[in-house]
């Protein structure tokens, strides 16, 4: 926890006490339905926790932004990213049910009104979005095609609209598709050495109006 508030000095008593929460809430239901590994577990707040919090330190996002999260997992990067954001509205889905169940779980333990997580397949998502977010599911010629028609139009952040993926490694290969794509490195704000590979992967993406 306190690797946390080191990064994030600003957090309201409720965000605090929502952080501290988390560990004990997914020794539980990690216990019950393994969606962490346990080496993972003893490392929660630096190699979950933080890491989905680098999507923050890159793009903050405004009141009323809308963010989907794909292939959630366990409910990262979207509930640390919720707890930040109360004001902004998340939609955390994967296709795994027992994951979903956990992100259920975990977000009304924390009573995170801005979360809801769907037992679905990203294709099937319905709705637009500022930013799709996500960590490491897929090759990002994937992704990038569950992503189609769920862009919002309206643009009001630093970033244009588009995805904002965590990503770790040499990505040369990966990203040679789209010449838009734009690297973060988070050693630029995370000293620890589980960072030195990782990166946020920022690709715009064209607002396409539904066909009627």
């Amino acid at each position: 926890m306190e690797i946390i508030l080191r990064h994030f000095p600003n957090l309201t008593d409720l965000q605090k006490k929502q952080f501290l929460e988390l560990g004990d809430l997914y020794r539980f239901w990690n216990a019950q339905i393994n969606v962490i590994s346990r080496k993972d577990m003893d490392e929660l707040y630096t190699r979950h926790v933080l890491h989905s919090l680098g999507i923050a330190l890159v793009q903050p996002f405004e009141p009323n932004t809308s963010v989907l999260d794909i292939g959630t997992g366990g409910g990262f990067p979207g509930i640390p990213l919720a707890i930040l954001f109360p004001e902004t509205k998340f939609l955390l889905v994967d296709s795994i049910g027992k994951k979903i169940k956990v992100v259920s779980e975990v977000a009304s333990a924390l009573e995170l009104n801005n979360v809801e997580a769907v037992h679905m397949r990203a294709e099937k998502v319905k709705g637009e979005f500022d930013f799709i977010v996500s960590r490491a599911v897929t090759k990002m010629d994937d992704f990038v095609k569950w992503t189609r028609n769920k862009i919002a139009k309206k643009q009001r952040h630093t970033l244009k609209n588009g995805i904002l993926y965590l990503k770790g490694g040499d990505l040369t290969a990966e990203l040679q598709n789209f010449p838009s794509a734009k690297l973060f490195n988070l050693t630029d704000y995370f000293e620890h050495p589980f960072f030195e590979t990782k990166k946020v992967v920022h690709i715009p993406l064209k607002y396409k109006p539904k066909k009627k």
